[in-house]
């Protein structure tokens, strides 16, 4: 049986190369095309995804295990992650949870046999990250990381948390509130360190009453803003762990009758394509490249498919302030 190894080599191309003409013929050079075309019909191969199944023991699919669709940037990078990958000649199975349901997540993800899995959810001491290398599945992490720190896309997250408190401080803030996720989140985790260290550096001594370690959730987040509104000594700015937080934040402060950033300053980490919205220009920390970092993971992962071998990947892309709107010098 012919398959697209074979008209790949016909072609002198790649396999991946064969499989674009297939299934995104437009994203192909014409020259390209025709050669596969031509090797395609001498070879009379006929491409069926049943057949090519069977025979290269892959499935076409790739599983991607993402968070929830009311943060922005799971919103940027599963549609950066899905339109490579179709682009490559892969579907993805899309599942959107929460850390509460990541077992169930889990399960149901690996009851169906796929080439490979992109996980934006694992936590630092996720007993999934040995599982799944037990059971030879290709697999990369991004945004977050596990605890043996391999196989992994992020940014630098202490540094963003360090240079997203500098930030504040350099504008006069002494009163530099942290809003962010559970620390059982490397991303969240090292922010929430970077913050600390900035503080430690300019001797600001931590107040326990401005640090909120919340669930994510919009409602967890409305309370710690109410409970810093109900504070003695007010916060006259915050360090969001997140652009979401720092999106909830805004809209708290805002109908609570604040002004931002004449009232309160809020800086966030990520910079997902909302941040420089019209109506938001949040002042935020992101990748100096503006890589997204979905797109980086699953480029990797589709390479480990492909090359059928494990490779250590480490990557942490470097951070700086994207200066907007939502931060100014503290007042007198």
């Amino acid at each position: 049986m012919v398959s697209s190894k074979d008209v790949a080599k016909h072609a002198g191309v790649s396999q991946t190369t064969v499989s674009r003409v297939l299934n995104t013929p437009d994203l192909v050079k014409q020259k390209t095309k025709d050669k596969v075309l031509k090797a395609i019909e001498k070879l009379s191969y006929v491409p069926d995804a049943n057949a090519r199944s069977l025979v290269q023991k892959k499935t076409g699919v790739i599983t991607l295990l993402s968070g929830p669709l009311h943060n922005p940037f799971f919103v940027d990078t599963t549609t950066a992650i899905v339109n490579y990958a179709n682009e490559n000649g892969y579907r993805v199975n899309v599942h959107f949870v929460n850390d509460k349901k990541l077992s169930e997540a889990y399960s149901s993800a690996i009851e169906n046999k796929v080439d490979g899995m992109i996980l934006s959810c694992i936590l630092l001491d996720d007993p999934i990250f040995e599982r799944l290398k037990r059971m030879s599945i290709p697999f990369i992490t991004y945004n977050r990381k596990h605890k043996n720190e391999e196989l992994f896309v992020e940014i630098d997250n202490e540094e963003a948390g360090f240079l997203a408190a500098e930030h504040l401080i350099q504008l006069g803030h002494k009163d530099i509130a942290w809003v962010g996720g559970p620390l059982t989140v490397s991303t969240f985790k090292n922010r929430f360190e970077g913050y600390k260290k900035a503080l430690k550096k300019h001797r600001i001594i931590e107040n326990p009453l401005y640090i909120f370690h919340t669930d994510s959730s919009k409602n967890d987040i409305q309370k710690a803003f109410e409970d810093l509104q109900n504070c003695i000594n007010k916060p006259t700015a915050i360090c969001s762990g997140a652009d979401s937080v720092a999106f909830n934040l805004m809209n708290n402060a805002l109908s609570s009758g604040l002004k931002i950033p004449e009232d309160i300053s809020i800086i966030g980490i990520d910079n997902v394509d909302l941040s420089n919205h019209g109506a938001m220009q949040l002042t935020t920390v992101g990748s100096i490249t503006e890589n997204n970092l979905g797109r980086l993971a699953i480029e990797k992962l589709i390479e480990m498919i492909e090359l059928e071998k494990s490779t250590c990947i480490q990557i942490t892309e470097s951070v700086k302030v994207f200066l907007r709107n939502t931060t100014a010098k503290r007042k007198d």
